[in-house]
């Protein structure tokens, strides 16, 4: 096991954002993490990490910015910062977190907590919420840890849909960084947020067994909150366009989560729409109209776009429907 790293030459620079700048090295593909490893400049010497692209992963299609030689190896640490992110690896930084000198509630006040087993959960559970309430994004490990490469959280920030976004460790580059899921809804909380939307970063850590997959950590969102006196909410994973067996209908993933929770959790289902025996005991929501609340959003799952798999967007709104209803409540 070990790094496979390049040097190389940035070609070009096509998208630039204060988090994230898509780039090429040398012709090829790639991001860079500007909070992280520097400013970005057509010429610069990088050294860029290819595994994940020599690897022909489903969300490895780039290389990713190690080291920017030119202009990256002087950056300092956040004033104040005591605490490490990524500690005792090459890419460890000082950042300050909410739990140093933050104020965290000690209770969630029975506050919804909407549980994602994927990142392409996100955009259809914030539409299902509607324009009201107050919501935070956290992002748990299990997926992509920089939250800075989610273009949805960019996308519904720009749009108000998403106050803040949450990095709770191992997890990294958010608007604020969390030691622990715990201390994230609890700080959610003292902000006094409506809702709180879990899930894990874009892609997924996968090995095709039943607890050995990111989707896991939803089972930790809805374990802290139960603990810290919320309301998880489960969106389910549900496909009728997925080629896989284990994901087809509704995933696996679903049952080994809910196998981990330890306490009551409210799974969230379409009014309407057929479900296993054991998935027990659902929450049923009227949905009607869901498909152009998601339209609005950007939709996309695994290269399927809303109309290519309709059930899944819909299963995930009807969460979001289910914790607006107990709002107003």
């Amino acid at each position: 096991m070990g790094l496979s790293l390049r040097r190389g030459t940035v070609t070009g620079i096509s998208e630039e954002h204060d988090d994230l700048t898509r780039i090429e090295v040398d012709g090829q593909p790639a991001i860079a993490y500007p909070r992280l490893t520097g400013p970005v400049e057509l010429g610069d010497e990088v050294i860029v990490n290819v595994q994940a692209r020599q690897l022909e992963l489903g969300s490895g299609g780039f290389d990713v910015l190690y080291a920017n030689l030119t202009r990256g190896l002087d950056a300092g640490w956040e004033d104040g910062a005591h605490v490490m992110t990524l500690p005792y690896t090459p890419l460890q930084a000082a950042t300050r977190h909410v739990e140093e000198g933050g104020s965290l509630a000690e209770s969630l006040n029975g506050m919804p907590v909407v549980c994602c087993s994927l990142h392409s959960q996100l955009a259809p559970v914030r539409a299902g919420l509607g324009r009201g309430p107050r919501v935070a994004y956290v992002q748990l490990g299990g997926g992509a840890l920089p939250v800075s490469l989610s273009d949805t959280v960019r996308t519904l920030k720009r749009a108000g849909l998403i106050e803040v976004a949450v990095a709770a460790s191992p997890c990294t580059d958010g608007d604020v960084q969390a030691v622990t899921p715990a201390s994230a809804l609890a700080w959610c909380a003292a902000q006094g947020f409506d809702v709180v939307i879990c899930s894990i970063g874009p892609g997924i850590v996968g090995t095709g067994t039943l607890f050995g997959h990111g989707g896991i950590a939803a089972a930790v969102a809805a374990n802290t909150a139960t603990a810290l006196g919320g309301t998880p909410i489960l969106a389910v994973r549900m496909s009728e366009a997925d080629r896989r067996e284990r994901h087809l209908g509704v995933s696996h993933h679903v049952r080994a989560v809910l196998d981990l929770c330890l306490g009551e959790v409210t799974i969230a289902w379409p009014r309407g729409l057929d479900a296993p025996e054991w998935l027990e005991p659902r929450e049923q929501v009227d949905v009607e109209g869901w498909h152009e609340d998601c339209a609005r959003l950007p939709m996309l799952h695994m290269g399927r776009r809303l109309e290519d798999d309709p059930c899944f967007f819909m299963c995930a709104f009807a969460a979001g429907e289910v914790a607006r209803d107990k709002l107003a409540a």
